[in-house]
């Protein structure tokens, strides 16, 4: 009992039952068109005082409301309505104006049903409460029959007067499953109605997928000049920690190392986040390239302690400016790679090897450092490795990363042209 008295006159019924009341308000103004209608066709003065005309009238103005249902804010108002007051998933509605044929149709569709069902529950509530009270009260007010009240001669009789209570009380419960039964409807059909076309469906994936893109495009850019930034300078401020009292000559250098590894730092974080403000954030710094910013590169590794020989194969200004872009940041995380996780003996012994040449149509770039002991691995890790993957990736090339012959190697592969 509890539950069909919660189904009848529950939260999401009543919200339900004010959402089909507001449709029933939206289609008043239609009933007055359809009385100017109806009236002179029918020859009727007053219209409202005949339910048939009444009907009638409600009967011309819905086709009236179909139409007006394609003016473009329609199905954002009613999809939010139905998100607020049916109960339904907001990522089962479509909240952009309808701009295919077929999302325009079934919005008018929805629109004509809404107010359609919303008329009918709406006369019900009007007319049904007055009337069930009335019955409900019915005993009583027979008890004022003898004093003069005058009661209609289908009522003066004893067993109609002992059944009004019920039937009133069955005319409420009628209405509330009507407007149950009508909510319930709508809640059903308006995912299919409002819901989004196929084509807003690839619009919004397309949507989610150029976001994704983005993001990971910044986390790329992120981890690898902040994530190499703060390697470095870690490493040379420990070196010169080591050698302060030994050498000032190179604690000085690394000094410097650190100032210019910072503010090239902040200045590319600034660019980062100008395209997070601002789109593609025009006026922001340029992005490093291998032609531009290799020798400044290997010079604040070198200042950590690291030995960095570098075989330079290629001439960088002959590449093409994305290419450029792309080596640059490949060749630091590898650089970054082999400061965080190389061996003691690279600051001694043979150091990391660092290639770029050119192999055919193909750019490339290996980092090969030694190791001493099993492969390198830290909780959380492997980001740069994966956005050196996802560049290579994008550009059409190759990147492979692992232990080979006591060194760790990264070997990457880029063709020589811009992708189309």
């Amino acid at each position: 009992m509890r539950a069909f008295l919660r189904a009848l006159f529950g939260r999401r019924a009543r919200r339900r039952w004010i959402h089909l009341i507001l449709g029933g308000a939206l289609a008043m103004p239609y009933v007055f068109v359809g009385q100017l209608v109806v009236g002179p066709a029918m020859d009727a003065r007053y219209v409202f005082q005949d339910l048939f005309l009444q009907l009638a009238s409600f009967a011309v103005g819905l086709p009236l409301a179909a139409v007006t249902a394609l003016f473009p804010l329609t199905r954002p108002l009613e999809s939010g309505a139905v998100r607020w007051l049916c109960g339904v998933a907001p990522d089962r509605l479509a909240y952009g104006p309808a701009r295919s044929r077929a999302a325009k149709g079934r919005t008018a569709a929805w629109f004509t049903l809404h107010l359609g069902l919303g008329g009918i529950i709406s006369g019900m509530s009007l007319a049904l409460p007055p009337f069930a009270v009335f019955l409900i009260l019915l005993p009583v007010l027979a008890l004022f029959h003898a004093d003069g009240l005058e009661l209609p001669a289908s009522l003066d009789h004893t067993w109609v007067v002992a059944l009004a209570p019920a039937a009133g009380v069955a005319s409420l419960l009628a209405l509330a499953a009507c407007a149950a039964g009508c909510g319930a409807l709508l809640a059903r059909w308006a995912p299919a109605l409002l819901g989004p076309a196929p084509e807003d469906r690839l619009a919004a994936a397309e949507r989610r997928a150029a976001d994704l893109a983005v993001r990971n495009r910044l986390a790329r850019e992120l981890h690898d000049s902040v994530g190499h930034a703060l390697s470095a300078v870690t490493l040379q401020a420990g070196a010169a920690r080591r050698v302060l009292d030994s050498d000032p000559e190179f604690v000085r250098e690394a000094l410097a190392a650190i100032e210019d590894t910072t503010r090239r730092t902040v200045g590319e974080l600034d660019a980062v986040l100008g395209v997070l403000r601002d789109g593609d954030a025009p006026g922001t710094a340029p992005a490093p390239t291998l032609d531009a910013d290799l020798d400044g590169l290997l010079r604040r590794t070198r200042a950590g302690g690291l030995r960095v020989s570098c075989d330079l194969g290629v001439d960088p200004a002959a590449l093409p400016p994305l290419l450029s872009r792309e080596a640059y940041r490949i060749v630091q995380e590898g650089l970054s790679n082999a400061l965080r996780h190389g061996a003691p003996g690279d600051r001694a012994g043979g150091g990391v090897a660092l290639r770029v040449v050119r192999a055919g149509d193909r750019l490339e770039i290996t980092v090969e450092n030694p190791l001493s002991g099993p492969a390198p691995c830290r909780p959380g890790g492997g980001h740069g490795l994966r956005g050196i993957a996802d560049r290579a990736r994008l550009l059409g090339g190759t990147a492979q990363a692992g232990p080979a012959g006591g060194a760790w190697r990264l070997r990457v592969r880029l063709p020589m042209k811009d992708p189309a």
